[in-house]
């Protein structure tokens, strides 16, 4: 696929804005394999080339196992995550099929088994935020690095 237009150069601000959400998130109390989790598990749904092979490496570089990130899209099927990180990709799932039934009271009640409201609420920004980059990446065409 041909990229089509290179969006930071298009629209800087609205570029400029996204990394400072991005930034934002760095700050929160989500562990960076929480967060790479959120933004892989996310990717995969949305069928983001580009972000999945990115935050891959990336939880690669910061000791994630490959079994567990070849094995992500299958988190209910294997004990190989904890039921925190169960509850947090199912946040994930939900938030990110939001037109299927949103955020259940269900899995937020799970969610609050383990975390706060800071906690939850800074999740539900971080998976807002990797669907945006999805969006961007995909509606783009932006190309997987080689």
């Amino acid at each position: 696929m041909e990229p089509r237009f290179n969006i930071q150069s298009v629209v800087p601000a609205a570029y400029k804005a996204m990394l400072g959400l991005s930034a934002y998130l760095g700050s929160t109390q989500l562990t960076k394999v929480q967060q790479e989790l959120i933004k892989i598990r996310a990717s995969q749904i949305n069928g983001c080339a580009f972000c999945i092979d990115m935050h891959t490496k990336e939880a690669l570089n910061i000791g994630e196992t490959p079994q567990r990130i070849f094995l992500l899209n299958a988190w209910k099927e294997t004990d190989l995550f904890t039921e925190e990180e169960k509850a947090l990709l199912a946040v994930t799932e939900e938030i990110t099929l939001i037109s299927q039934h949103g955020l259940t009271e269900e899995t937020y009640q799970k969610a609050k088994r383990y975390f706060s409201e800071e906690f939850i609420a800074q999740t539900i920004i971080a998976i807002v935020t990797i669907n945006a980059w999805n969006r961007i990446a995909v509606s783009t065409h932006l190309p997987v690095a080689k």
